[in-house]
């Protein structure tokens, strides 16, 4: 872990540079609290992206906090906005309890298009197989010529099984044999790749609400806590990733994040935005390309990235 995290803080370099090298300046020129700082405490918040709406909340949260607990110190405050950033993660957060139904939970991988979903589901099946799973891929991305190719090298690395489709079969089809074929085989976990779509594009969004019951159908008994959706997005995207998040939602009903691309990046603070404002959990954070590059998310360990 402590690996990953020196791959996360180069990562989070730029986020972190714009969200506090204005406040350090501040601290170095006035040791003890003053306006300036409050004010660059909430332009650090929007220079990495976090969003105007939440960095207002966050700033008058932390001038009220200050006033309660009495801090008069800069770094105080620091210590306090680091306090509200982890907070906002753990309202997000419950317990794992195990699914509902027979095996296999299913996971739906949505996202737009290059954010990085079938190598996030190659390397988390690697991670579920090293963990004494049995995994399957379901290639339903029959849009793009190479992306059943691509999960077949993934399910390779992963001792996964495959369940492949043709260029342009229905993917609900495709879903749903993957999931029969999962309960017929012992399956554990079954990951279903999908194509890349718009947010705006009504119709393939619809299409992935087909996806999801036409896996309800193939499980047959209504274990809907076994089948999950989760939203993979690239973290450069920024504040569209806030549109992203919302339209996919109201699709399938998202139940966690997979952040992709945070190295290099200087927009990860859109993560405080998205999971403050839809409540949406972040389960999974990449900062590479290799398989070590991903890693569960922990609250603590990212918000310490950004600041120390």
């Amino acid at each position: 872990m402590r690996a990953f995290f020196e791959r996360l803080k180069r990562g989070l370099g730029k986020t972190q540079r714009r969200l506090t090298d204005g406040i350090r300046q501040t601290i170095g020129l006035k040791p003890a609290v003053a306006d300036e700082l409050f004010e660059e405490i909430e332009a650090g918040l929007i220079g990495a992206d976090c969003g105007v709406d939440l960095s207002e909340t966050l700033t008058a949260r932390l001038r009220e906090r200050a006033r309660e607990t009495g801090a008069t110190a800069s770094e105080e405050i620091v210590d306090l906005l680091k306090e509200e950033l982890v907070a906002l993660f753990r309202k997000t957060e419950a317990p794992q309890a195990p699914p509902d139904g027979a095996p296999p939970r299913v996971t739906i991988f949505v996202g737009v298009n290059g954010a990085g979903k079938t190598t996030s589901i190659g390397k988390i099946g690697c991670r579920y197989t090293r963990a004494g799973r049995k995994v399957l891929f379901a290639a339903a991305d029959t849009f793009r010529a190479a992306a059943g190719e691509q999960l077949q090298v993934w399910a390779e690395r992963a001792g996964a099984a495959l369940v492949n489709s043709t260029p342009g079969a229905d993917p609900a089809a495709v879903a749903f044999d993957a999931v029969t074929a999962a309960r017929a085989r012992g399956i554990d976990e079954v990951l279903i790749d999908t194509a890349g779509r718009l947010q705006s594009k009504t119709n393939l969004m619809a299409e992935l609400t087909k996806i999801k019951r036409s896996v309800m159908k193939a499980r047959g008994d209504g274990a809907e806590s076994a089948v999950r959706s989760l939203l993979v997005m690239d973290a450069t995207t920024g504040q569209n990733g806030l549109s992203q998040a919302g339209e996919f939602a109201r699709a399938v009903g998202l139940d966690g994040i997979v952040l992709t691309k945070l190295d290099g990046t200087a927009k990860g603070g859109i993560v405080f935005a998205i999971v403050a404002q839809l409540g949406i959990p972040v389960e999974w954070v990449c900062v590479g390309e290799t398989l070590d590059d991903l890693e569960t998310f922990d609250a603590e360990e990212f918000v310490t990235a950004l600041f120390d």
